[in-house]
């Protein structure tokens, strides 16, 4: 089949990513998309000299890639030149450091909701469908429904503008070249290959998975069973209760310290392993995503660890100080790496097909660390 536009327009619409890695049509046929929008073609094609037939933006996409696949190497030249110019008025359009000072404002992150992915389902399950009480609806209104929907307000801002900081951050590095229209699986291209930023912590999956091949007992039992041996009274159905036992058996002292330490020194090692194979890390992210969630693109996995208190590990979003260089160190040792050493495997966890799918992309994982 040739490598026409709809060659490449089934592959990204099929989630078929691997040729985009290394086929420079493939890339080509990215960069375009991402500027496949009204305020940024008409530019391009003034700019360039270029004339279209069409005037719908699909027919220009269609066009504009015919034209530019004549001759690869020059047409990469000038879009990463047009881009490039086109993400230096963005990054001068956004305050950082006003956006800092408000990011700073946020003292708590608490989701409020057992699904952070859809509050509308937490809502109507706790106060309709386990809820007969038209009265205690109403009372709920002003205390429970408003609290919940107030925090799951500010986790879903802190989140979006801190992640529009720390993209901020890559983009202001020379050997990113950013996507100056949103398009779906990739913000970024690092030496020409096609990033998805996620910005996320230690997983607790992927920690009590490392616990049980080590032989270790998960988390929360472990607290628990210290917090028995300590006669600390605690309710199962406590709210937060891996907070509430690490905090009391800490307060506590002496013997009851030694579940809490055991628990910081596994994550610590745990931590020291994830950097010398950052493959292991990736490949648990990308098999544990939700059927909600799920995809194939390229990721790099950018990984905040507050390593003196855990639980604060969302503070690193927003610290500049230390994101800048940690993010820019990398970026600037990228071109040094192995290549095939980004190329993982994996299948989706939960499929039970005879012949499940193998998934072929290339990941990277960075880890910030706070050690005070």
């Amino acid at each position: 089949m040739p490598k026409d536009f709809n060659y490449w327009k089934k592959q990204n619409d099929s989630d078929e990513l691997k040729e985009f890695n290394t086929d420079k049509l493939g890339t080509l046929w990215l960069k375009i998309k991402s500027i496949v929008r009204r305020e940024y073609i008409n530019k391009f094609i003034d700019a360039n000299e270029i004339v279209l037939s069409s005037t719908g933006l699909n027919g220009q996409f269609i066009e504009l890639y015919r034209e530019l696949s004549k001759s690869i190497d020059d047409s990469h030249n000038i879009l990463n030149a047009f881009i490039r110019n086109e993400n230096i008025e963005a990054l001068n359009s956004l305050d950082t450091d006003s956006l800092v000072q408000e990011l700073y404002k946020v003292d708590t992150f608490k989701w409020g909701a057992d699904n952070q992915n859809d509050l509308g389902k937490f809502l109507v399950k706790k106060y309709v469908k386990d809820n007969k009480s038209y009265d205690y609806l109403l009372q709920q209104m002003e205390s429970g429904v408003i609290g919940t929907v107030q925090d799951y307000l500010i986790c879903s801002w802190y989140n979006h503008w801190s992640s529009i900081l720390i993209e901020h951050l890559f983009k202001t590095h020379e050997v990113v070249l950013p996507t100056v229209g949103q398009i779906k699986s990739v913000d970024f291209f690092i030496n020409e290959i096609p990033f998805d930023l996620k910005v996320t912590y230690l997983p607790t999956n992927f920690i009590e998975h490392e616990r049980k091949v080590a032989g270790l007992r998960p988390e929360l039992t472990y607290l628990k069973q210290a917090a028995r041996t300590a006669n600390i009274k605690f309710g199962n159905n406590d709210s937060n209760l891996y907070y509430s036992l690490t905090s009391r058996l800490k307060d506590k002292g002496g013997d009851s310290l030694k579940a809490v330490n055991e628990i910081r020194d596994f994550r610590l090692d745990l931590i020291d392993k994830v950097k010398n194979d950052p493959l292991l890390l990736a490949k648990n992210l990308y098999e544990n995503q939700s059927d909600f969630r799920f995809g194939a693109e390229n990721r790099m996995f950018l990984i905040l660890i507050d390593k003196t208190e855990f639980d604060n590990s969302w503070h690193l979003k927003r610290n500049v100080d230390l994101l800048k260089p940690n993010i820019h160190s990398y970026l600037d040792s990228f071109r040094e790496k192995n290549v095939d050493d980004l190329k993982l495997e994996f299948y989706k966890k939960g499929d039970s097909t005879r012949f499940p799918k193998k998934y072929e992309v290339m990941t990277d994982v960075i880890i910030i660390e706070k050690d005070n």
